[in-house]
């Protein structure tokens, strides 16, 4: 009986060398492996069939087909370098063996090369030949992924990349005659934790250039390592690394917010047997209001990666690449942890309106189900202007550690935005009326207050004068703020977070 599936593992979990020997054992025709590390993955199948006294051959488009390990040497292995051709050669083929086909993603869309597969994976209990895919990325049609486990290998532990890292320091430093690289435990904990996710080849050669730069590991080293990691795993378009982040004093007001984080910084930072890791925010209100500054600061803060989800650029034409694009981003950000997560305007991608109200719901239960399930520690920020729009599974008790409203800043709040951004454009806050300033722009959103600073620097650039209480005095009475503009909504938000959510500011 040919083993299904779920009998042998689930599809698209991450898998060691055991538990890769365990699939390839089974009644399985087809393996597909999914990974960016080809040659160790090869390496590893090699291994793997000469244990089994397996014969075993390689394809490539550019090579065709050559022995890996036992297989014998064709005499003209080109002439297989073409997928229906090498196909039909396996299927005709009546002894026992494995076939690793390198790539062969890009065929899959001709009728043929489906229906040349799934003969031979129909015949599997007679020829016992087995078919294992390995590239960076592998779709399965329907017809033939009954036949088939889909498999990603695990990446090397933290104790492997401390292993290739002493390696690496070793090589540079015979290289280059010294004893030792310079470094510090903490400075060398970090740079384990920013190559976790990585293949072996990518950490041997990030490893290598963060010590051939200066001889030593050094904290400068990181932002370069993390910048390099997310350039690797990157998903263009969809997850974004913010390389800007902010500090605490750049965000004004929201002070329980603030607090609430401090109190939480050890159980993220440090590695505190005792205290969970804090698993994330939501943060609604106003548009303008600092939720975006907030959810870079408390990277910054933090000391963390941060990346940023754009939930609208997830959605695609084709049915099922939409929950794709997010189980894709969120099994980065796993890879990239510890981190943070920022999902900018999340009622972009769940709201339930629409014509097809079935992709917002795929994709709720996608991330609902990674939110209950990671291991990795990941604290995600999911930012909302519109919290009607968000479904009521999300809201739930224990989704996240708290629900922050951002109302609009107060007198004292929009005093120290004023100073913030004066003082960014080399303004004196001293030279102004703060005060009054503040007093006058009463209803303002931090961004508001912000355009209204610039407005005046443009103002003042333009007749030739210095910044002065008139002009900033100008640009507020010329803006019409949100809180008129959109005063119902505000008392709707307002209204909704006073006995649902804990004030921001």
């Amino acid at each position: 009986m040919r083993a299904t599936i779920n009998e042998v593992n689930a599809k698209g979990r991450w898998m060691n060398n055991n538990d890769l020997k365990l699939i390839l054992n089974t009644n399985l025709a087809l393996i597909v492996i999914e990974t960016w590390d080809e040659t160790r993955t090869l390496d590893l199948l090699q291994d793997l069939f000469q244990c089994a006294s397996m014969p075993a051959w390689r394809w490539t488009h550019t090579e065709g087909l050559f022995p890996l390990g036992f297989g014998l040497e064709l005499a003209n292995p080109e002439q297989y370098a073409e997928a229906e051709i090498v196909l039909g050669y396996i299927k005709k083929y009546r002894k026992p063996g494995a076939f690793v086909l390198c790539d062969m993603h890009p065929f899959m869309e001709s009728a043929k090369v489906i229906r040349l597969i799934k003969d031979i994976a129909l015949d599997f209990e007679n020829s016992q030949h087995k078919l294992v895919f390995v590239s960076h990325r592998l779709n399965l049609p329907a017809e033939l992924s009954r036949f088939a486990a889909s498999v990603s290998l695990s990446m090397p532990s933290e104790d492997e990349i401390m292993g290739i890292i002493r390696e690496q320091a070793r090589e540079w430093a015979d290289k280059h005659r010294k004893s030792r690289i310079k470094t510090d435990s903490a400075t060398l904990h970090s740079l384990v934790k920013n190559l976790k996710g990585l293949t072996h080849q990518d950490v041997r050669r990030l490893a290598y250039g963060a010590i051939a730069d200066d001889g030593a590991i050094t904290e400068a080293d990181l932002p370069e390592v993390t910048k390099a990691k997310f350039e690797l795993m990157h998903m263009d378009g969809v997850l974004h690394f913010e390389f800007s982040t902010a500090h605490m004093s750049d965000v004004a007001g929201l002070h329980n917010l603030k607090k609430w984080l401090e109190d939480r910084r050890q159980a993220m930072s440090s590695n505190h047997g005792s205290l969970d890791p804090p698993k994330g925010v939501l943060l609604f209100g106003v548009q303008g209001g600092g939720k975006s500054l907030a959810a870079k600061a408390i990277a910054g803060v933090w000391r963390l990666p941060l990346l940023r989800l754009d939930m609208a650029a997830l959605f695609n034409k084709y049915v099922g690449e939409t929950e794709r694009n997010l189980r894709e981003a969120l099994k980065l950000a796993d890879l990239m942890s510890p981190c943070v997560l920022w999902l900018d305007e999340i009622e972009k991608g769940l709201a339930s309106g629409g014509e097809d109200s079935g992709t917002p719901k795929r994709l709720l239960g996608t991330l609902l189900t990674w939110m209950s399930e990671r291991k990795s520690t990941v604290f995600m920020v999911a930012t909302s202007n519109d919290i009607s729009q968000l479904p009521p599974e999300l809201m739930r008790k224990g989704r996240f550690d708290e629900i922050f409203f951002v109302d609009l800043p107060c007198h004292d709040t929009r005093h120290a935005i004023f100073r913030i951004h004066l003082s960014k454009r080399d303004l004196e806050p001293e030279h102004f009326n703060i005060d009054a300033l503040a007093q006058l722009s009463e209803g303002f959103t931090g961004a508001e207050i912000e355009q209204a600073v610039v407005s005046a620097t443009y103002a003042a650039a333009a007749r030739e004068l210095d910044v002065s209480d008139q002009l900033l005095q100008a640009a507020i009475q010329q803006t019409q703020p949100l809180s008129v503009v959109m005063a119902e909504r505000i008392a709707q938000l307002r209204a909704w977070a006073s006995d649902r959510a804990v004030r921001a500011n």
